[in-house]
């Protein structure tokens, strides 16, 4: 058994829109998202997540919230997250009465996910250029903000804002809106759990060790703050399942040109030109092994039906409560959709019940061989901490 988790790894899915060309309709990525999710509460994920970013096609949502309101009212139980809304750009009273109108308008199904922000593009046109290294600081003034807000009367002098009393109009549906943070460092993870909050986190391109690094930060933490219970534990990967074994390359290629894009905004090295960045060269991506075609084919949630059960079994056997389905990444619809309906059909089913996975079940001689390497320490640590 888990300690403090559910008994087995439950799937949410992350969404978004996104347009390589001004010669894509709009409108027909907005219907395309919505079939999307529609199919997903009906195939019994347990949340959806949208994202927010400004001024790129690449990843378009400028309010999360408005997308997730507009998913409720075509979904039933499909819970509705924020993944994530970025703490500096908001103000704690935006956040607090906008997430509660959104719970209030889905029925009771919002998630809060926040985050400090990540692309210093953005950061250069919404937060005054502000570096965005510097968001955690906004990150940790806004949680307990906002649960004042939500909680009554309530005047705040804190150091980035001040304003005097006031409180959330409306309130939220819910009792307690779960709230999620996205966390890479440990400090943060160390935040969340002194602060009982549910955990995002991603290893973007890099191998199964990051995953270990991750959960054993979450270890880590929960070993220093003993009296606070476990967070939900949420990873993130780009996903696509297949018939074909050797389609392996469809999703591969796709993910590829997107990180070009991806690498040039987060790094802000290349131009944005009328919304669509410039990625930057072949070269300069392939000098990181990680987006080496090989490498993404093993790292990313890429495979058959039961390639993919095994690389799942991996992660829930290091602790994660919640895999993240990214479902868009420039995949043409057709294959989001095949993508899914293997995915609902022959993957989760083989998650609904039974005992979680353990590490020795888990991974293979070598591959558990590869992680001692990576950090022997930390698969004893996050082993000892899963298993009861």
């Amino acid at each position: 058994m888990v300690k403090g988790a559910s008994d087995r790894m439950k799937f949410s899915i992350a969404v978004h829109m996104e347009r390589r060309s001004p010669d894509e309709s709009m409108v027909q990525q907005a219907d395309q998202v919505l079939e999307v999710v529609e199919f997903a509460d009906k195939a019994g994920f347990e949340i959806v997540w949208a994202t927010e970013h400004h001024g790129q096609e690449y990843i378009i949502g400028p309010n999360p919230l408005l997308l997730l309101t507009h998913f409720g009212a075509y979904t039933e139980k499909i819970r509705l997250g924020t993944a994530v809304i970025v703490a500096p750009y908001w103000h704690p009273l935006r956040v607090a009465g906008e997430v509660a109108m959104a719970d209030v308008l889905t029925g009771g199904r919002i998630e809060l996910g926040i985050a400090r922000g990540a692309f210093q593009y953005e950061f250069d046109r919404m937060a005054n250029g502000m570096p965005q290294e510097q968001g955690g600081s906004h990150l940790r003034e806004m949680v307990p903000v906002v649960k004042k807000l939500w909680a009554g009367d309530y005047a705040h002098d804190g150091e980035i804002w001040q304003f005097p009393t006031a409180t959330s109009v409306p309130k939220p549906l819910q009792a307690e809106v779960p709230i999620w943070v996205a966390a890479r460092g440990y400090d943060t993870f160390d935040w969340a759990v002194k602060n009982d909050l549910n955990v995002m986190a991603t290893p973007h391109r890099l191998p199964m060790s990051e995953v270990l690094i991750l959960a054993d930060r979450l270890q880590t933490a929960l070993d220093s703050n003993p009296g606070h219970g476990r967070p939900r534990f949420l990873v993130s990967r780009m996903s696509c399942v297949y018939d074909d074994p050797a389609d392996w390359t469809i999703p591969v290629e796709s993910m590829r040109e997107g990180v070009r894009v991806f690498m040039g905004l987060f790094n802000n090295s290349s131009g944005v030109v009328n919304g669509f960045p410039e990625p930057i060269s072949i070269a300069e991506q392939d000098a990181r092994g990680d987006y080496r075609p090989e490498a993404m084919r093993k790292n990313m949630m890429f495979g058959t039906p039961d390639e993919v059960v095994a690389k799942l079994r991996q992660y829930e056997a290091l602790g994660v409560d919640f895999f993240s389905y990214n479902a868009h990444f420039g995949l043409a619809h057709d294959m989001v959709m095949r993508s899914l309906e293997l995915f609902a059909n022959e993957v989760m089913p083989k998650f609904a019940h039974g005992e979680r996975a353990t590490v020795e079940d888990a991974f293979s001689e070598e591959e558990l061989q590869e992680l001692q390497a990576a950090d022997g320490e930390a698969l004893r640590r996050v082993s000892a901490g899963v298993l009861v």
